[in-house]
């Protein structure tokens, strides 16, 4: 076990704060959005500006900086990409439906690690499979009464859950990795890919400099002083802890999520049956990283 400062306790606690700030991951988000800028591009701004600092950090590092490149970069492409898709998916699909879709992510880590790596087969893990199978269902389940119908945005929500589970398995095992090199080819990787998707995909209209200008200073707010400091310490702690352990520390940002677009976002209103599935998703969600493993999580210093 870990001693202080580095208890599992002070982690986990961290990490639960933490994950809760993405809770509020979509609001600037859509607040780029409303000044007129694209979707895509509001991925784009938010996710470039912690450049600004990160850059400077790392080169000044850089020259004392002696790691394994490989699971440096496969880490760093694999989050680039979930946290690319996750974005993505908020501002095309509801808030809500986003978050509970990538919350899929520990029962993805499952299947994959049954599949491919031969996991052992438990009671529990055959009963988180099968509840997140039906709250999936009960979800996106379209009727007449649904007040939004499934779009690319639920299956970007979908897949960001299955490239966070290996990017966050390859951090696990990559203990070494100092944070500054980490996040910034973390944000380095996502910028990128957000490009792609806003230039390529989408072929939306770059936002003009004065727009831009516009909504800056929140941006600077929101993606330096609010998300960078909460990515870091998730970023850091997924270093120490099994990825379970995290999945189910960061669902406070489900809570989060489904409070403040309930709130705010009256639109984005589910009806009772995808209620009964997003708490089957997040049920499965605890039962799998509680009960699926049996072995304990031991943290050496």
């Amino acid at each position: 076990m870990l001693t202080k400062p580095y208890s599992e306790t002070s982690l986990s606690f961290a990490t639960f704060l933490s994950a809760a700030a993405w809770g509020m991951y979509w609001f600037p988000l859509r607040l780029i959005e409303s000044v007129g800028i694209s979707s895509s591009w509001s991925v784009v701004i938010i996710n470039a500006c912690p450049m600004i600092l990160l850059i400077p950090l790392f080169l000044f590092t850089l020259k004392n900086l002696k790691l394994n490149l490989k699971p440096l970069f496969f880490s760093a492409l694999m989050i680039g990409v979930a946290i690319t898709l996750y974005a993505n998916a908020l501002v095309e699909t509801t808030v809500i439906r986003a978050t509970l879709l990538f919350y899929l992510n520990p029962i993805l880590g499952t299947v994959i690690g049954l599949i491919y790596l031969s996991e052992q087969v438990t009671k529990a893990r055959l009963i988180s499979i099968f509840i997140a199978m039906l709250g999936l269902v009960l979800l996106l389940w379209e009727s007449e009464s649904s007040t939004h119908q499934l779009n690319i945005g639920d299956f970007y929500g979908l897949l960001s859950g299955l490239f966070w589970v290996l990017g966050a398995t390859s951090l696990k095992q990559a203990e070494s990795i100092p944070i500054i090199p980490l996040t910034t080819l973390i944000y380095g990787s996502t910028t990128l890919f957000s490009l792609i998707f806003a230039s390529s995909i989408y072929s939306d209209i770059t936002p003009s400099i004065s727009l831009i200008l516009t909504i800056l200073p929140s941006s600077l707010f929101w993606s330096i002083i609010v998300f960078l400091p909460s990515f870091m310490i998730i970023f850091k702690v997924s270093q120490y802890l099994f990825p379970g352990r995290v999945g189910l520390l960061m669902m406070s940002e489900v809570i989060v999520a489904i409070i403040s677009a309930s709130l705010l976002l009256p639109s984005e209103t589910m009806i009772l049956r995808q209620w009964f599935g997003a708490i089957a998703i997040v049920g499965a969600g605890v039962i799998e990283v509680s009960f699926g493993f049996k072995r304990e999580d031991q943290i050496t210093e």
